[in-house]
């Protein structure tokens, strides 16, 4: 009797272990980062390949482990129609050799947007995706152990209470009704109980250190997804760039042509058709792509990380150190940085001050 009125709890009863404050604001953190991830993820997704039974034919082929049978894009399709048409109209004829032309330039848009779609995926997808099948899978494993753990220690927690509760009862009756036997009895509870709270006690502890290991990672994760969103708006700055320049192409071949055919329904066959080749476009366009800016930046982190050298550098982004090996960076301050023998190729040693540590080179912008 004595035995089962000890072990009984009920739900709700058990005193809670709180987290302390850092490792809440981690668990937070992460579950924000895997939020997000997903979304930007799937949208990007739908965003390269529009298409949703493209998508599922391409998921199953992966989990196959199988490579998806080639196919047109619609670029692709659309420029062999044209180029179909052409030639049945005859490629001598003017509509004819113009649907060619039109159909080569959507064939070469079409390859461009191959290349954007194979380029995203391994750069930018592929880290997004092992994040949340990988890192974050083994972060939740960790945190359901947490959870348990909490829970055995909770439990050991309400027993040790009750059994010193029990153990003061006994003692109180045997004033009245010495029962040496049953204060023994309890005297024992406690002692066991104890050695289980010490025990579960040195595992909760034990896999909160754990779980506070791995979430601090998701900051270095920000650092690596943020090269890998860097990679993605370079590619899409590619792609974009070829097609401005193979439209330019066309649209030159196509004003070469006599200005009767050029005309519409709404136009005099003498109005000349707008060319959006002249200089002025061309520079404002060239101004607008910050491929040669990007270049810079990274030859210049190249040779500082190949070089022995310091160098100054503003900080672009706020970020929080995830350990005492790391530097913590305000957004627009000027720091010092150099690299050292056998760092990390995503980091650089910082400087302010007396103050240094290690900080991610995504976050920086190298000045002359």
């Amino acid at each position: 009797m004595i035995s089962f009125w000890f072990t009984e709890e009920k739900l709700g009863q058990a005193e809670k272990t709180e987290l302390d404050a850092h490792l809440e604001n981690l668990l937070s953190k992460a579950e924000c980062t895997k939020l997000w991830t997903e979304k930007i993820m799937k949208q990007t997704e739908v965003l390269l390949q529009p298409n949703p039974n493209a998508r599922i034919e391409e998921f199953v082929y992966e989990k196959l482990d199988r490579k998806a049978p080639s196919r047109m894009n619609n670029p692709e399709l659309l420029g062999q129609y044209m180029i179909d048409a052409g030639n049945e109209f005859g490629p001598g004829t003017a509509y004819g050799n113009a649907l060619i032309k039109c159909g080569e330039t959507q064939k070469r848009i079409g390859a461009a947007d191959r290349e954007l779609i194979q380029t995203s995926a391994i750069n930018f997808l592929t880290p997004l995706r092992n994040f949340i099948e990988g890192d974050y899978k083994t972060i939740t494993k960790e945190r359901k152990l947490l959870q348990n753990k909490r829970l055995d220690l909770d439990a050991a927690k309400t027993r040790l209470k009750k059994a010193k509760v029990a153990e003061a009862r006994a003692a109180q009756l045997n004033t009245s009704q010495p029962e040496e036997n049953n204060i023994m009895i309890w005297a024992e509870e406690v002692t066991k109980s104890e050695q289980e709270v010490r025990i579960t006690q040195s595992e909760f502890d034990r896999q909160a250190e754990i779980t506070r290991l791995l979430l601090e990672g998701i900051s270095s994760t920000h650092a690596h997804h943020l090269r890998c969103l860097n990679d993605f708006v370079e590619a899409q700055m590619t792609y974009y760039a070829q097609c401005y320049q193979y439209m330019l192409d066309l649209q030159k071949q196509l004003g070469s042509f006599p200005s009767t055919f050029l005309s519409n329904n709404n136009q005099s066959s003498t109005t000349p058709v707008q060319s959006v080749s002249s200089p002025s476009v061309l520079a404002s366009a060239s101004a607008s792509l910050p491929s040669v800016s990007t270049s810079m930046v990274t030859s210049g982190l190249s040779e500082l990380k190949s070089s022995s050298g310091s160098r100054k550098a503003r900080v672009l982004y706020d970020y929080d150190a995830a350990n005492s090996s790391e530097l913590s960076l305000l957004a627009d301050e000027v720091i010092t940085v150099y690299s050292i023998p056998g760092m990390d190729s995503d980091w650089l040693m910082g400087e302010r001050g007396n103050q240094k540590g290690k900080v991610p080179i995504t976050y920086l912008e190298l000045l002359n």
